[in-house]
């Protein structure tokens, strides 16, 4: 997607006037403000735009460093930075499961926000604030998501699937009647299946959709041994070498959009970024497009998408913490968080921006899957604090396991809850 024309620019600088955003004064000594932006998509161009524009607006400069796509990775760089005490980025970007993680690193937004939190989500706002500090600001709001080829499906007499069984059933059906015609490069779903955090979303998404649970529930009790949830892993694997490419188990949130992109998925399981660049106009698929929520378990089960977003937080070993923080407060305003919808797709975390009929316009499904983004299933983060992201290694990996062939879903839960209870320590967290 090509970055916004100057007009387009000074409209929105108006719509941040209108929308409230803060008109920055001139600082008494400029600083050099360095900022940790993703790369999926049109992110980091977006990133970029926002940051200079609040540098043109300050009188800072601003430095923009580039991050690993897989949170996996990015996790552990930005462990390993704040760790040494690390001066080199002053504002990261943050994935919603990370407060409870790192939240000793970050310094407290509340003063300066000047009351601003009040507009986000308050769950969000919630899952920010450790111990009365808010540590970040919601940026901007995920959940999983369906894409589907609405010309593929029309062509072929389908509907848009209700259950992962429909879906199955219609993917294998569309994939083996357009191979017949000499598409032979089509498949009919991809995913992320790499082990790492992706995966641990895809998977929680199809053993919630069963009712099986979230891992571990609200009380710290370890509940990811059931059958339904290994119904649910078992499924999955079904799709391996089948509907899904046998590649789709190194496949990542950019390798599926490729492959959706390219013109050669039938369905796809990504977040919401992915629709701005699937309807570029240099895609194969614009236009062709449409989306809707990830299927139910069955006829007594549910849609559901695991929780997703992103955060800006504030390094306490930053030089210039004021100049951070009203950096991450002018990128999580809504007059950003609306230019960062219309032209990249990124769920605003403000409940009004839902309702703007230019954001709307832009993003149609936004209206429709409201619920969706709202009620999203959320990652055993906040019960498991600190030891989070063993957890998710542990589950991302039985959920591989099982994937590839290698034991069976009862056989692969069955030994991560043994994993899970020494972890916390027989459910003490």
């Amino acid at each position: 997607m090509r970055a916004m024309q100057p007009g387009l620019r000074a409209a929105f600088a108006g719509a941040a006037l209108a929308l409230g955003a803060a008109v920055y004064q001139p600082p008494a000594k400029a600083a050099e403000i360095s900022i940790a932006c993703g790369a999926l998509g049109v992110e980091f161009q977006l990133c970029k735009e926002g940051a200079e524009a609040w540098a043109a607006e300050s009188g800072h400069t601003v430095r923009l460093v580039n991050t690993p796509n897989s949170t996996t990775e990015r996790l552990a760089l930005y462990q390993q930075l704040l760790a040494a005490g690390a001066e080199d980025i002053d504002v990261f970007q943050i994935d919603v499961i990370w407060p409870g993680m790192l939240a000793n690193h970050f310094i407290d937004l509340r003063p300066y926000s000047n009351g601003a939190e009040a507009e986000h989500f308050s769950a969000i706002v919630e899952n920010n604030t450790v111990d009365d500090k808010l540590i970040a600001m919601p940026w901007f709001t995920d959940a999983g998501i369906l894409y589907y080829r609405k010309d593929l499906l029309e062509a072929h007499g389908k509907t848009v699937p209700e259950t992962w069984q429909e879906l199955t059933e219609t993917a294998a059906a569309v994939q083996a009647a357009e191979r017949a015609k000499g598409n032979d490069k089509l498949w009919g779903f991809v995913w992320q299946g790499k082990a790492y955090e992706g995966l641990t979303c895809d998977a929680l998404e199809w053993i919630d959709s069963f009712g099986g649970g979230a891992i571990v529930d609200a009380k710290g009790k370890i509940t990811i041994n059931n059958d339904k949830a290994a119904a649910a892993l078992d499924m999955a694997a079904g799709w391996v070498g089948t509907i899904s490419p046998p590649g789709v188990l190194n496949y990542a949130e950019e390798e599926a959009r490729g492959v959706f992109q390219s013109g050669n998925a039938v369905f796809m399981r990504n977040w919401p970024y992915a629709w701005a660049p699937a309807n570029s106009a240099d895609s194969p698929v614009r236009d062709k497009v449409g989306v809707a929520a990830l299927p139910k378990g069955g006829p007594d089960g549910k849609n559901s998408g695991t929780l997703g977003g992103w955060q800006l937080a504030v390094s306490k070993y930053s030089a210039n913490p004021e100049a951070a923080a009203s950096l991450a407060m002018y990128l999580t305003s809504a007059a950003e968080q609306k230019r960062r919808a219309i032209t990249g797709s990124y769920n605003p975390t403000i409940a009004s921006l839902y309702q703007d009929e230019e954001v709307l316009y832009a993003n149609p499904f936004f209206g429709s899957l409201y619920d969706t983004f709202t009620s999203a299933v959320a990652r055993p983060s906040k019960i498991a604090g600190a030891k989070y992201n063993r957890v998710s290694n542990e589950f991302w990996n039985a959920t591989h396991a099982v994937l590839s062939g290698k034991m069976d879903g009862a056989t692969s839960l069955a030994q991560l809850e043994k994993k899970l209870k020494r972890i916390s320590r027989n459910e003490r967290w």
